[in-house]
């Protein structure tokens, strides 16, 4: 079957382990207020391809995946695409091709899910906020629909890491960190948890594309400050998980 792709990204290092090719689908259920990728919204705007002429053209820099490599897919939002997905990562699986799925949770049903998550090495899972209220505000989605699709990755033993953007004045309190603690306590499908910076790059495609950006007067965030988040986080959840 043929699906709507945005773009690829040949040899990215932050989207999963080793070096992946990263494929951008066109589609987005979201508006978040620091998307990177308003471009990918629509999804009459995409480009449209085979799974088969994804995975050939993903098979071009197989030799720089080496043991860890492999593709990710990415959005936009994967899951509005889900049965495109899993043909791919059947093709890329059939060919030794590790993959990864980057998503909200949002986009498709629970119970439609389980064969994409079969062909599936890896999910990366972003909690964009840890208040229903945030999410209905400042994504447009829900906090729940996010943890009701953890609690499947759970259920299926699927290999699980977090990510959530620090945004500061939004993302970036102990606050946050405490309900993100007590939201993954227990889930032993979650490998890792990561905290992403908060960046302003996609100024100009808002400019371009005549759109406000909703953080424009809000400043970076610096790698150090996320580091050091991270450190804070690791020490609630620990403590979470000795008192539970």
């Amino acid at each position: 079957m043929n699906g709507f792709v945005h773009s690829f990204e040949s040899l990215g290092t932050l989207d999963g382990p080793g070096v992946r090719c990263v494929v951008f689908l066109q589609g987005c259920p979201l508006r978040c207020i620091y998307c990177h990728n308003p471009d990918t919204w629509d999804r009459t705007k995409g480009i449209s391809f085979s799974a088969e002429e994804v995975v050939r053209r993903v098979s071009r820099y197989r030799p720089y995946f080496g043991e860890t490599g492999g593709i990710t897919i990415s959005g936009g939002e994967p899951l509005l695409q889900a049965e495109f997905v899993t043909d791919i990562f059947r093709l890329c699986r059939e060919s030794g091709i590790h993959t990864v799925l980057d998503t909200s949770g949002h986009g498709a049903d629970l119970s439609s899910l389980i064969p994409l998550l079969k062909e599936t090495d890896l999910v990366l899972l972003d909690i964009k906020m840890t208040t229903e209220q945030d999410y209905a505000k400042k994504i447009g989605g829900s906090l729940q629909k996010t943890m009701d699709f953890l609690s499947l990755l759970e259920r299926q033993k699927m290999p699980v890491w977090i990510r959530q953007v620090v945004v500061p004045g939004i993302t970036d309190s102990r606050e946050n960190l405490i309900r993100l603690a007590s939201l993954l306590n227990g889930k032993k499908c979650v490998q890792k948890v990561e905290f992403l910076p908060f960046r302003k790059l996609c100024q100009e495609k808002y400019d371009r594309m005549g759109l406000p950006f909703p953080l424009d007067r809000v400043p970076e965030t610096t790698d150090a400050f996320c580091k050091e988040y991270a450190n804070r986080f690791y020490e609630l959840l620990s403590a979470n998980q000795k008192s539970g």
